[in-house]
């Protein structure tokens, strides 16, 4: 017996806590632009990963990072250059085994265990100025009412 769509989905939900929301950085320029944000309380993301919707051809140094409402800001991954070596669209990226430090961006789409975030955002940091990431993110609320939505 084959399993069907509705299993599937209802799988995918209860492992990652639903369909992923998405959001694309537009063309990346040399700044900090917002992607997601949670209100209401913590959420713990289960899954992220950019696909590359258009090549970034010229040197960029790139991170995610969790900007809460109340504390520090913080990488969610080592910034790394994803462009002196052109990173093609229809690449996913991902992250590095995490270690003390902030795990590595990587091509690939590895994501190694869950992220619980506060009230904020997660934005994207770009110090290149070609390319266009779509981030997809599912997540789970930790807080009863916690949200977390494209910005």
């Amino acid at each position: 017996m084959s399993a069907s769509p509705t299993s599937a989905i209802s799988y995918r939900n209860l492992l990652l806590g639903g369909a992923p929301v998405s959001k694309s950085t537009g063309t990346l320029a040399a700044t900090t632009v917002p992607l997601f944000t949670i209100a209401g309380g913590q959420v713990m993301v289960t899954c992220i990963f950019g696909l590359v919707t258009t090549t970034i051809t010229v040197a960029n140094s790139y991170k995610l990072q969790n900007n809460p409402t109340t504390g520090d800001t913080t990488d969610i991954n080592a910034a790394t250059d994803i462009g002196t070596t052109d990173t093609a669209a229809g690449t996913i990226l991902g992250f590095g085994q995490g270690t003390t430090a902030a795990p590595a961006l990587l091509r690939g789409g590895f994501w190694h265990g869950y992220l619980v975030l506060p009230i904020g955002q997660i934005e994207s940091v770009s110090a290149g100025t070609d390319g266009v990431i779509t981030w997809y993110v599912s997540w789970v609320p930790v807080d009863v009412g916690a949200t977390l939505v494209a910005a």
